[in-house]
């Protein structure tokens, strides 16, 4: 008996139920979040593709043939202009400097005294004592002396400086990379590259940009001050903005043949990353020879028509945006977008100033649906009150 007035009670409740659905009415114009087409001010943007390039380069060298005694630095390091980076076998060229001075003070000692002759000859010709001959050969003896001395210090001042090059030093400040010789082994000036050193801070990034797009960035900022009135920024190839913003300050006076290209160099600053150390590897976000996406942009925004860049569609015959008409009704829009950016759509063609776009709820519109249009972004409207039971 309990299950049969169970069963029941169910029954009465879903015929006590049926009539309240019955009741409803055909359900609202779908709702959709709109916003109105008006001039903001947008950065124009145009992206490349690009490579991080340093600004110096120096392959390392030796210029004297030596056995290297000792390597003074830490591959993948990075070392300061002047730095030590190997020092070669001293011995012989100090042998052969030491050699050259004694041969300078031989000489200036020769020297010396064929002016005190030369001075006693002229001395005898005044007093009717000399002759004519004693005064001649004295004086081609000093010239010989003196030129003698000039080449023995020209040969003292090669063995000095031959003897400097066992020293060899970074020309240039950033990071080194691998040595191609370790320490025991003998070097010549045709052994090659030593170690290579790259400089770290600013960087270069190279992009080629086509003829057509060089002409247009030329002519939308020729006006505004060309190089100067663009920025470069740039995206890491792990997908992040690079912080630092840097100029343009060169373009190739040919195009490229093969690609009908341009390209285009800016500098840009690479600090080291906070909290990163000086010496350790990865310290800087920038490295010579990584891809990374570059972006010339204006530095002064523009006033131009832009409206969110969800709001804009695309099928074979370009872009378009549904507004809504003073009927409540969608139309389509044919649009040609302008200089936009990541989050909005600068309008070439298309638009008025202060049409309604839809932005929101596109998937549950169709042309000529009407809509209950509301502002993108505006809280949901509260729910209606239940109605009071008889």
């Amino acid at each position: 008996m309990p299950t049969c007035r169970a069963f029941a009670l169910t029954l009465a409740v879903a015929f006590a139920a049926a009539p309240a659905h019955a009741q409803m009415g055909p359900p609202g114009p779908p709702t959709v979040g709109v916003i109105a087409a008006t001039k903001r001010p947008v950065t124009e943007s145009s992206e490349f593709a690009g490579r991080i390039q340093a600004a110096h380069r120096v392959d390392v060298a030796a210029r004297v043939t030596a056995f290297i005694a000792e390597r003074l630095f830490t591959e993948g390091g990075e070392v300061a202009q002047g730095d030590l980076l190997f020092r070669l076998d001293r011995g012989t060229f100090e042998a052969e400097l030491a050699a050259r001075e004694a041969a300078v003070a031989q000489t200036t000692a020769l020297l010396r005294n064929a002016t005190i002759t030369l001075n006693r000859a002229r001395a005898l010709i005044g007093s009717g004592a000399g002759r004519v001959s004693s005064v001649d050969d004295a004086a081609a003896q000093q010239a010989s002396l003196t030129a003698q001395l000039q080449a023995a210090e020209a040969q003292a001042q090669a063995a000095r400086i031959n003897l400097d090059y066992t020293e060899i030093r970074a020309a240039i400040a950033g990071k080194v990379g691998r040595a191609s010789l370790s320490a025991g082994n003998v070097v010549t000036p045709a052994s090659g590259t030593l170690v290579a050193i790259v400089s770290q801070d600013p960087m270069y990034v190279t992009f080629p940009v086509s003829v057509r797009a060089a002409l247009e960035l030329r002519n939308r900022y020729a006006d505004r001050g060309g190089f100067t009135a663009v920025q470069i920024r740039l995206r890491l190839p792990d997908g992040r903005m690079y912080s630092q913003t840097g100029k343009l300050d060169y373009a190739d006076p040919s195009v490229a043949a093969n690609t009908d290209s341009l390209t285009l160099r800016a500098t840009i600053p690479n600090p080291i990353r906070i909290g990163a150390k000086p010496g350790e590897p990865g310290n800087r976000d920038l490295l010579d020879g990584a891809f990374v996406t570059v972006f010339v942009e204006g530095i002064q925004p523009i006033q131009t028509l832009a409206i969110p860049r969800v709001a804009v569609l695309s099928d074979q015959q370009g872009n378009f945006v549904y507004i809504v008409d003073a009927e409540k009704k969608i139309q389509t829009r044919r649009v040609t977008l302008g200089q936009s950016t990541p989050s909005l759509a600068a309008i070439a063609s298309g638009l008025q100033d202060g049409d309604t776009v839809v932005v929101d709820g596109l998937q549950r519109i169709r042309p000529g649906a009407v809509v209950n249009p509301v502002p993108f972004g505006a809280p949901p409207a509260p729910a209606p009150a239940a109605a009071p039971k008889g």
